[in-house]
């Protein structure tokens, strides 16, 4: 498992993603699940940077593990900010217009509907969210 601690700030998402892709890439990841993963990195790390602290920054930490057979990578967040369940979210109301939706859902509901598995728990005073995407 590869580990890294970074400021949860919306400059370093370009680093997490960067962080994973070199983990993908020793993988040799297909590009379309490689472009699913960062999109939930950016929507995920963002959240963290906008909430977990707000209006203050703190660490978050980002590992990434490959798992067996069928290979899938596992991605997980872990911060120690504001108690936040994202997946309790409903899901936006697609049918409707835009102007008569509710404002935001949209990015935690791709990543539910692109990876093969998302689960969050709090423990020990810390948000944890995993991802996982089978790549083989």
């Amino acid at each position: 498992m590869k580990e890294l601690t970074i400021e949860a700030t919306l400059e370093n998402i370009d680093a997490v993603t960067d962080f994973v892709n070199r983990e993908l890439k020793v993988l040799r990841c297909p590009a379309w699940i490689q472009y699913q993963i960062d999109a939930a990195i950016d929507e995920l790390f963002s959240n963290i940077a906008r909430y977990a602290y707000h209006p203050a920054t703190g660490p978050a930490t980002v590992q990434v593990e490959v798992t067996g057979s069928p290979m899938a990578v596992v991605v997980t967040f872990m911060d120690h900010g504001v108690p936040y369940d994202p997946l309790t979210r409903e899901d936006p109301a697609l049918g409707l217009p835009l102007e008569e939706r509710e404002e935001g859902g949209l990015g935690i509901f791709l990543v539910k509907k692109t990876m093969d598995d998302v689960s969050y728990e709090y423990r020990d005073g810390r948000n944890i969210l995993r991802i996982k995407k089978q790549i083989g």
